[in-house]
């Protein structure tokens, strides 16, 4: 198994001394759930991306403090590499911008939320069947940390979750894209670390946001799980 994860931000400049690397989040998360995996980086600002899919790699499109609205001549190359992908059927996931990004490139819409940032654990309702399997209560709790949100989702997909907060949580596309508002790679500690350096940001968004890490415990495994169900 392969999973090359699409970079879409290294955060270097605000990950702590106690992470690596932040793809090292990823390697984390899905070799609790199988060993043997094999990762390959792409820096996608600096216009890597894979020369070809195949069915039994899976890309993942990472989180990034960029919009996927925006004009930048890498994102623009993101957007079309996603389409390209999802024509050939590859494997994909995306992670919070990666969620966004791939409903903005395949019709969907992406503004920044009317509602604020969205930080914490957060409860969504799973209104999927293909869902129930990993979330048999119908919800899912995750890590959070953005601002935009999809507020459209693509012609072809298929909502997976819903909040009150955020319409479009996660959503699916055939059987070959796999998406997510949510960080399943987010550990309680790094959650922590953010909500103790988060600048700009109203105190009580804040405690709120520290209360709901003392209150639920997060889905990410289940969430790396069925990622990984999707290579062929």
């Amino acid at each position: 198994m392969k999973i090359n994860i699409l970079v879409c931000d290294w955060f270097e400049d605000i990950l702590p001394d106690f992470i690596q690397s932040f793809p090292t989040l990823f390697y984390d998360l899905f070799n609790e759930v199988e060993t043997g995996i094999e990762y390959q980086l792409f820096d996608v600002q600096k216009g890597e991306f894979p020369k070809e899919f195949k069915k039994n790699e899976l890309c993942l499109i990472t989180g990034s403090r960029a919009g996927a609205y925006e004009d930048d001549p890498w994102i623009k190359k993101l957007l079309e590499f996603i389409r390209q992908a999802d024509a050939a059927k590859a494997p994909m996931a995306g992670v919070c911008f990666g969620h966004q990004v791939i409903a903005q490139a395949l019709g969907g819409k992406v503004e920044p939320s009317t509602k604020g940032w969205g930080t914490g654990i957060r409860v969504s309702k799973v209104v999927h069947p293909k869902g129930f399997e990993y979330f048999p209560d119908k919800e899912m709790r995750l890590h959070y940390n953005h601002n935009d949100q999809v507020v459209q989702l693509p012609p072809e997909a298929e909502l997976i979750a819903t909040s009150d907060f955020c319409e479009n949580e996660a959503f699916l596309i055939g059987d070959h894209i796999l998406s997510f508002q949510g960080h399943p790679e987010y550990s309680m500690e790094y959650a922590q670390y953010i909500l103790d350096h988060k600048t700009g940001t109203s105190p009580k968004i804040v405690e709120q946001a520290r209360e709901s890490l003392q209150k639920y415990t997060p889905q990410g495994l289940q969430i790396a799980k069925w990622i990984l169900k999707l290579r062929k």
